[in-house]
C-alpha cells in the first residue's frame, strides 16, 4: 500500500511539474502531460533504473474517468435544439472538414501498407481537432467575441457528432473484429442499439435528469451526477460501445437539465485532475523507441495535414460568408489535435496486431505533441500567417489587427 502510495504521489508531482512549465512557456498542458508520462514511465525512468510509474490496473482506471469526465463536459455544452438552430452552417462548415481531412489519414495509412481498420485509426486522429485546447485558446486570445469564433466552435460540434459515430464503429472493428462480418454486424448492432437508447433519453428525459440533481447539498450533487454518467459509461464499455461517447451524451442530457453550471462549477477540479491522469496514462504506455518506426507517418502527417486544415476552415469560414482574413483564422483556429486523437490512440492500444498496440500510440503522441504546439503558436501569430498568405493585403472588409 505505501509503495503503491509513494508511485501515486510521484505521479501528481509530475503532472504538477510539467504543468507549471507549460503555463510558463505558454503551451497547453496537455501534449507535455503526455511527455511527463512517457519520461516517469517504465519506458525511459524505468530503463534508466530511476523510480517509475508503474503502468498498472489502477492508473488505467483513473484514466478511464478522465476519459468519461471529458465527455461528459463537452456534452454539457451542446443540447439538440442548439443543434437543430444553426444545423444548415454547422453541416456545410463540418461535412468541408470531414470531407477533406479524414481521408487525408486514410490515405497515408493505406500508403503505408496498412490494413483498412488500421488506416481507418489513422484517419480518425488526423481529422479530429482538440476542442480542449482550441476553446482554451479561442478565450486566452480573446477570439471567443469575434465573428471566427462561430465557425470554429460549430465546425467543433460537427466533429463532435461525427467522432461519436466513428467512434462507434471502429470501437466494434477493433475490438470485436475477431469472429468475422457476423460479429463486426452484432457488435454494430449493439453500439447503434444502445446510442438509439441514449439519444432517446436525451430528446424526451429532461425532467428525469432535472429530477436526479434536485437536491442542494453539493457532496451528494456531485455523487449524483457521477452515479449517472460513470456507470452508464461502464455500462457501454461492457458492450463494446466507446465510454466517451456515452458519457457525450449523458452530458447532452444534463446540458437542459437546469443545472449545466452547477456541474460545470463543481465538477470542473475533478475532470482536470483526472484528465491530467488520462494523458499521462497515455504517455506511460508509450515506448519512445518506437516513435522512430512511426516517424515516416508522423512527418507525413504534419506536412499534409497542417495545410489542409487550414484550407478545410477557411472554406468553413467562407460558409459562414465571412471574409477571406477571417476564414483563414477559422482554418489556423483548427490546427491543435489533442485529446480524441489520445482517445482514439488508446482504443488502437486495445487492438490485436503491432501497428495498432505500438506504432498508432506512439505516432498519435507524437502528432498530438506538434499538432497543439504548433496549432496553439499559429493561433497566437495569426497576424504573420495572414501576411504571407495574403502578401500584406488588407482584409477585405475587416482589420485583421485583433490577433493576439
Amino acid at each position: 500500500m505505501a509503495a503503491a502510495l509513494l508511485e501515486f504521489g510521484y505521479l501528481f508531482a509530475v503532472l504538477a511539474v510539467v504543468g507549471a512549465v507549460a503555463l510558463r512557456v505558454g503551451l497547453s498542458v496537455i501534449p507535455l502531460y503526455v511527455v511527463g508520462g512517457v519520461v516517469a514511465g517504465p519506458y525511459v525512468a524505468g530503463r534508466f533504473g530511476l523510480p517509475y510509474v508503474p503502468n498498472g490496473e489502477v492508473v488505467a482506471i483513473l484514466a478511464e474517468l478522465g476519459i468519461v469526465l471529458l465527455l461528459f463536459f463537452l456534452g454539457l455544452e451542446f443540447s439538440l435544439d442548439r443543434l437543430r438552430s444553426s444545423g444548415a452552417k454547422i453541416g456545410r462548415a463540418g461535412v468541408i472538414d470531414l470531407a477533406v481531412n479524414l481521408p487525408i489519414g486514410i490515405a497515408i495509412g493505406l500508403v503505408l501498407g496498412w490494413s483498412p481498420v488500421e488506416a481507418l485509426l489513422l484517419g480518425g486522429i488526423v481529422y479530429i481537432s482538440s476542442s480542449a485546447i482550441v476553446t482554451k485558446t479561442l478565450i486566452d486570445l480573446g477570439w471567443i467575441a469575434d465573428p471566427e469564433s462561430e465557425p470554429i466552435l460549430g465546425t467543433l460540434v460537427f466533429e463532435d457528432l461525427a467522432i461519436a459515430v466513428y467512434l462507434a464503429v471502429v470501437t466494434s472493428l477493433v475490438l470485436g473484429g475477431d469472429g468475422g462480418i457476423a460479429a463486426i454486424g452484432r457488435s454494430l448492432a449493439i453500439a447503434f442499439g444502445f446510442l438509439g437508447l441514449l439519444f432517446v433519453a436525451v430528446q424526451y428525459g429532461t425532467v428525469l435528469f432535472a429530477r436526479v440533481l434536485d437536491v442542494e447539498n453539493e457532496e451528494a450533487f456531485v455523487l449524483r451526477a457521477l452515479a449517472v454518467v460513470v456507470p452508464i459509461s461502464g455500462a457501454a464499455l461492457a458492450l463494446g460501445v466507446s465510454e466517451a461517447v456515452a458519457a457525450f451524451f449523458v452530458g447532452m442530457g444534463f446540458s437542459t437539465s437546469g443545472h449545466r453550471e452547477r456541474l460545470e462549477h463543481l465538477l470542473v477540479s475533478v475532470r482536470d485532475v483526472f484528465a491530467a491522469v488520462f494523458f499521462f496514462w497515455i504517455g506511460l504506455g508509450t515506448d519512445p523507441t518506437l516513435l522512430a518506426a512511426a516517424a515516416v507517418p508522423l512527418a507525413i502527417a504534419v506536412v499534409v495535414s497542417t495545410p489542409s486544415k487550414i484550407l478545410s476552415g477557411y472554406f468553413g469560414g467562407r460558409a459562414y460568408d465571412l471574409s477571406a482574413h477571417r476564414s483563414l483564422r477559422v482554418g489556423v483556429g483548427l490546427v491543435p489535435r489533442g485529446e480524441f486523437s489520445l482517445v482514439i490512440a488508446a482504443l488502437a492500444a486495445a487492438g490485436t496486431t503491432p501497428v495498432m498496440r505500438e506504432i498508432i500510440p506512439a505516432f498519435a503522441v507524437g502528432y498530438v505533441f506538434v499538432m497543439s504546439a504548433l496549432g496553439t503558436v499559429l493561433m497566437q501569430r495569426s497576424d504573420l500567417v495572414e501576411r504571407l498568405v495574403f502578401r500584406g493585403r488588407a482584409a477585405d472588409g475587416d482589420a485583421s489587427t485583433e490577433s493576439a
